[in-house]
């Protein structure tokens, strides 16, 4: 059920019988044909397990299940849109950047310090992000939420990337995470917030950085 962008900030996903999706509630701007939309009480794919690590996250996102026969559009908040395709990895995306995905997508909740340690948890509280990060794996596709637009860039083990946290949207991938305390060129020329910060990624994947640090 793959996303057709509309345009830089809506796109649209075609349902047919026997499928469903999920989405933001509030994301639907738009649909076709015979289309049903319910509050989803289970955390989308993962079930009653997801539900509770994303209520002990603080994640209050809340979710539409959407199911039916017709073509639904979507957006919120006029942020921009990407669309990422899965064909079997997992997808780590913070939850109220999810715009849409998949039902058949298996969702599920990841505590960040397990993979960087205390550095995970450090993350949590500078970006002020959950420490807990909402995954998606297997096959479909999931539409994330930006500000400024999306670029993708490759992460190899030779070739780490280091990201400003504020920048950070997504990653998928066999990737560990490590927040590093540097003075960077933002203090240095007086335009940053004080905080130091950059998050590097190492490993073999994909991260997604948006073009704006604000939040959502």
């Amino acid at each position: 059920m793959p996303f057709t962008a509309l345009n830089s900030r809506i796109v649209e996903a075609r349902i047919g019988p026997g499928q469903r999706m999920f989405s933001q509630r509030g994301a639907m701007l738009a649909y076709r044909g015979e289309v049903s939309f319910t509050p989803n009480i289970q955390g989308g794919q993962g079930g009653i397990g997801s539900m509770i690590g994303r209520r002990v996250a603080g994640e209050a996102t809340p979710l539409m299940t959407v199911e039916g026969t017709g073509t639904v559009m979507f957006g919120h908040g006029g942020h921009h849109v990407h669309v990422v395709d899965l064909t079997g990895e997992t997808l780590y995306v913070e939850a109220d950047r999810l715009l849409a995905f998949d039902g058949s997508l298996q969702q599920g909740t990841m505590f960040m310090g397990s993979q960087g340690g205390v550095m995970g948890m450090v993350r949590g509280q500078v970006t002020g992000q959950g420490l807990f990060t909402t995954t998606l794996k297997g096959v479909g596709s999931a539409a994330v939420m930006a500000h400024g637009g999306v670029i993708e860039l490759p992460i190899t083990p030779q070739r780490p990337v280091h990201v400003d946290p504020q920048s950070y949207v997504a990653h998928r991938g066999d990737v560990r995470n490590k927040l590093s305390t540097a003075l960077g060129w933002r203090d240095m020329v007086g335009r940053g917030s004080g905080e130091a910060f950059q998050l590097e990624l190492s490993g073999q994947g994909t991260v997604y950085v948006q073009a704006s640090e604000e939040k959502l």
